[in-house]
């Protein structure tokens, strides 16, 4: 989430990826990233948000709890079902996710649902595996400027590289960050 020119990474949780879908009762798949991403806008767009600063990612992140109206933001993410305790790097919101799964909310409506760290994994092997020297983020050049974009970007598979007019293979994020790429935005 960026507010104010300053780019969040939610602390204690980890949502669906933009392009990521989850399954179905019946077996068919919903788009959860998409339903994350506007469950988190929902929450924000028009409101006064508050976050904390519990240091930087490796991607110059601020991990934040943010808040607002003195609600919870990464909490209420989990609880609705938008998001896992990333119990990775923290138990804070375990609790919140255990309840939803129990009562089949969000990406818990189903038990088959690819955690998004896996999720990650998965495209990243995919996207080594075909890209030039193993580096598989893509550095597009486009009307918005120097995006690149991860294996599991919504984008991804459209997004075709030409060298000649600058465009470029990145090993991983920080390194395209460096360059002066930007990551995608999701939302509005």
């Amino acid at each position: 989430m960026e507010l104010n020119g300053i780019v969040y990474r939610l602390h204690g949780i980890d949502a669906p990826e933009a392009g990521q879908k989850c399954s179905k009762p019946n077996g068919k798949s919903w788009d959860c990233g998409k339903a994350a991403t506007s469950a988190l806008q929902e929450l924000v767009l028009g409101q006064t948000v508050d976050c904390d600063d519990r240091g930087q990612d490796g991607y110059g992140r601020t991990i934040a709890v943010c808040k607002v109206g003195g609600e919870d933001i990464n909490a209420m993410m989990v609880a609705s079902g938008h998001a896992w305790a990333f119990r990775k790097y923290s138990n804070d919101y375990v609790d919140l996710e255990d309840r939803a799964r129990q009562n089949n909310i969000g990406v818990w409506i189903t038990d088959k649902e690819t955690a998004p760290w896996d999720y990650r994994t998965e495209l990243w092997k995919l996207g080594q595996q075909e890209a030039p020297d193993g580096c598989p983020i893509k550095g597009n050049i486009s009307e918005n400027g120097q995006i690149y974009h991860t294996p599991w970007s919504p984008w991804y598979k459209k997004t075709k590289i030409n060298v000649k007019q600058g465009e470029r293979w990145f090993c991983d994020e920080a390194q395209a960050l460096k360059a002066g790429w930007r990551a995608p935005y999701w939302g509005r």
